[in-house]
């Protein structure tokens, strides 16, 4: 019986021996899988993220043209301010004298084509009068009291705003009506 015993003992080492490289490389393949496996998100991962940056830059890229003239165009609009402002106070007898009529028509067509060059470049005025105070384009200077407006509608304004495209170059500074005493 010990014979068999140790017959046993024998064929189990023998079974043992072959199969444990048989495990030793089914673990190895697995191993090798779950490396492969995530090499490939890494890859994923990292072309995803060069791809957002790639946005990312295009789209700053973008915004740096269309915005390029931002701070320009802010410097610019106290000279279409003080422009408008001389044409608003030539009085109408001083329009309609001939040795200032050349003048005044000068001065009025600087006006419409410095409007013009802003249009060409996406820069338009805010309108306020009327209209509901909007913090994201109007800033209240003052409040006045209106028994005709609502509470919170721009009744003057101070200084005119202004858009470059879709943001906000200089605010509308603006009086708001508020319910009289």
């Amino acid at each position: 019986m010990s014979a068999e015993l140790d017959d046993t003992e024998t064929s189990l080492r023998e079974e043992t021996a072959a199969g444990a490289p048989e495990v030793a490389e089914h673990d190895r393949v697995a191993e090798l899988a779950a490396q492969l496996a995530e090499a490939q998100a890494a890859v994923m991962y990292a072309q995803a993220e060069t791809q957002n940056v790639r946005r990312r830059a295009e789209k700053e890229a973008q915004d740096a043209r269309a915005y390029a003239a931002t701070n320009f165009a802010r410097d610019i609009l106290s000279v279409a301010d003080n422009l408008s402002r001389a044409l608003a106070a030539i009085p109408a007898e001083l329009r309609d004298d001939e040795k200032l009529k050349g003048l005044v028509t000068g001065l009025e067509a600087t006006g419409r084509e410095l409007e013009s060059v802003f249009g060409r470049h996406g820069i338009s005025k805010i309108s306020a009068i009327g209209e509901a105070l909007d913090p994201n384009r109007h800033q209240a200077m003052m409040e006045m009291p209106s028994a005709e407006a609502e509470p919170g509608t721009v009744l003057q304004e101070i200084q005119t705003g202004y858009m470059i495209k879709d943001r906000l170059l200089r605010p509308a500074l603006v009086g708001v009506a508020k319910k009289p005493d």
